[in-house]
């Protein structure tokens, strides 16, 4: 995701008041104070088509207080808080239509409403994040065991009718809504436990009876529920995969997932959406336009089709045949290897850390493929991108695990990372005997398809 600017609030709240003035006679007051242990910038997010956007920020003054005054573009939900647009901790959600004073305290790990001038809406919303604040708190945090969330998942989600009993906001369509709101939250924090590290996991067949309820073929009905919500396409791809979990549908690469996936959805627009989220992850060009051949017909909308082109053109940039970046790395002896210094081999890139489990996962594989291609032209290199006071432990591990190949040293800062968007690892990437791109994606060595793809390198870059 690339940011193209940051505003600061005034700015920001000058261009709403003259846009959006027209829209809403009267504009929300947000007073707050900030009181973390560590300073931080708090920011008001906006909801469009189930994602968060920043609207502006306020720093804090040295007594913690921060402020927010602006016309809202529509009667719905917002965020405020500390954290970032791609996940909702550390983010607080809010109703506003206009006309609302909103006064609250931020802490380091949840919020409380001050005073009395709060709306009836934003003291039902905070009346039921306090009551499922134990389900967003264990989900999110890994020493969490299922053996304790699921006992609260179950207690809280039989328990909402008994919750909204008697509760009223006067809003008539605020209060259909938070039924609704309620549903995603309880499915948000149901999937982000089950799809997080844990001590130890469920086997689906030890999932509680709410997980049979809580089925994206239902959710996904109509755009406008999931549109509506802060997050909300990042809980429906969440509930996909537990739902093919249940299903014991297992992951078969990018292209067999996908189609799983949009098999959940009845909704096509929503079926355009995972198809932008699986154009995310692909970094070759022929996969982009691939997808597109099979699953284009499911951009319907113009925000769609403008992200497809703005996830397509980076891609442009590592074609098959055009130069790959001349990286430069110390090895574990200190001594400094470089692409080009490999020139005349067809090199296997492995980007990996100590601390990364899927990293770790792959090594057999990678070490059996070593193994059944001794005596080729093939070179394999693993590049880690630990911290500099990781470097021993990465020594060691080289030693105790007998790694093979080439093993570089990058770190975090390492231009290997930033110069071919790599965020997430492990990543494969294969390139010829010239230093050219093959495959910046190349298939993981637990995939039979990457010895396929290297024996077709070696035969073809003679």
């Amino acid at each position: 995701m690339c940011r193209i600017m940051r505003k600061s609030a005034l700015a920001l709240l000058l261009g709403m008041l003259c846009a959006y003035g027209a829209k809403a006679q009267q504009p929300v007051q947000v007073s707050g104070q900030l009181k973390k242990s560590r300073s931080s910038t708090v920011r008001l997010f906006r909801v469009s088509e189930g994602a968060v956007y920043e609207m502006a920020t306020s720093v804090p003054g040295k007594d913690g207080r921060f402020g927010f005054l602006f016309y809202p573009p529509y009667a719905g939900f917002y965020a405020i808080g500390t954290g970032e647009e791609t996940f909702p901790d550390n983010n607080y959600k809010f109703y506003f239509r206009g006309g609302e004073k909103l006064s609250l305290l931020i802490n380091d790990t949840s919020y409380v409403l001050a005073g009395n001038r709060n709306s009836k809406e934003n003291i039902l919303m905070t009346q039921w994040h306090d009551y499922a604040y134990v389900l967003e708190n264990k989900s999110r945090f890994y020493s969490s065991s299922y053996k304790d969330f699921f006992p609260d998942l179950e207690r809280i989600s039989n328990g909402v009718n008994a919750f909204l009993k008697g509760k009223s906001s006067g809003n008539a369509t605020f209060d259909r809504l938070m039924r609704d709101n309620i549903a995603w939250d309880l499915a948000g924090y149901a999937c982000n436990f089950l799809l997080t590290p844990r001590p130890e996991h469920p086997a689906t067949e030890q999932y509680i009876a709410y997980y049979k309820t809580m089925q994206a073929t239902q959710f996904a009905k109509q755009t406008l529920h999931a549109y509506r919500q802060p997050w909300g396409k990042r809980i429906l791809q969440q509930m996909a995969s537990v739902n093919l979990r249940q299903l014991n549908i297992k992951y078969g690469g990018w292209k067999q997932s996908l189609s799983d996936n949009i098999k959940l959805i009845p909704n096509d627009t929503l079926k355009g959406d995972f198809v932008l989220y699986t154009g995310s992850m692909l970094k070759s060009i022929g996969d982009y336009n691939a997808m597109l051949t099979e699953y284009g017909q499911y951009l319907l909308t113009d925000s769609q089709q403008h992200q497809s082109r703005q996830l397509q053109a980076p891609l442009a940039l590592f074609k098959e045949g055009e130069p790959a970046l001349n990286f430069n790395y110390p090895d574990n002896n200190g001594k400094m290897v470089s692409l080009a210094s490999l020139k005349g081999k067809v090199v296997l890139v492995d980007l990996w850390a100590t601390w990364c489990g899927p990293c770790k996962f792959q090594i057999p594989y990678l070490k059996k493929l070593e193994k059944e291609m001794h005596g080729t032209d093939l070179e394999i290199v693993s590049i880690t991108i630990d911290t500099e006071k990781d470097k021993e432990k990465w020594k060691d591990m080289i030693r105790q695990d007998t790694l093979g190949g080439i093993q570089l040293f990058a770190g975090v800062t390492g231009d290997i990372r930033s110069y071919y968007k790599v965020e997430g690892i492990p990543r494969f990437m294969l390139f010829d005997r010239q230093g050219r791109i093959i495959n910046v994606n190349a298939p993981r060595p637990s995939d039979p398809a990457l010895k396929e793809l290297l024996l077709k390198a070696l035969a073809e870059n003679k």
